[in-house]
């Protein structure tokens, strides 16, 4: 009951802080009725809502995952910062083929399938990004052309 508590309390304070922080965007004389502020104030605020709950009402007997679970997440934390940082020198395809890859062997340890996952996810959403939402991304390296 105490973890669920401390982990309330300490998301508390960031929701407020968050809340905070946007409350100093600025606005232009042409923005719309509602604000830029609205959604992070909206966000901060369900956020808020969900620490106090979890404050009072915390689960009586919190089962902890095993270490080993900490590690698969240790994984996952590495992988999304490696590819955070691969995205702009190597483009869109390869580290998003790459992570995706990876984070699917680890829901479910069948290489062929991770590799085939991987693949599909990063081509697919390279098209969806590209030609259906109009980003701007770089699908490969730009020294490739």
């Amino acid at each position: 009951m105490a973890s669920d508590r401390i982990f309330g309390l300490v998301m508390l304070f960031l929701a407020l802080a968050y809340m905070a922080s946007a409350t100093q965007i600025q606005t232009s004389f042409l923005a719309d009725p509602v604000g830029p502020r609205a959604f992070p104030l909206l966000v901060g605020g369900v956020a808020a809502l969900s620490s106090l709950v979890i404050m009072l009402r915390p689960d009586p007997d919190p089962d902890w995952p095993v270490a080993r679970t900490f590690l698969s997440l240790g994984l996952a934390v590495v992988v999304l910062v490696a590819y955070a940082y691969a995205l702009k020198p190597l483009g869109f395809v390869i580290p998003t083929a790459i992570a995706a890859g990876i984070l699917s062997y680890q829901i479910s340890p069948r290489p062929l399938a991770a590799a085939l996952a991987g693949i599909g996810l990063s081509l697919g959403l390279f098209v969806l990004f590209k030609f259906a939402l109009g980003l701007s991304l770089i699908g490969l390296p730009k020294g490739w052309f």
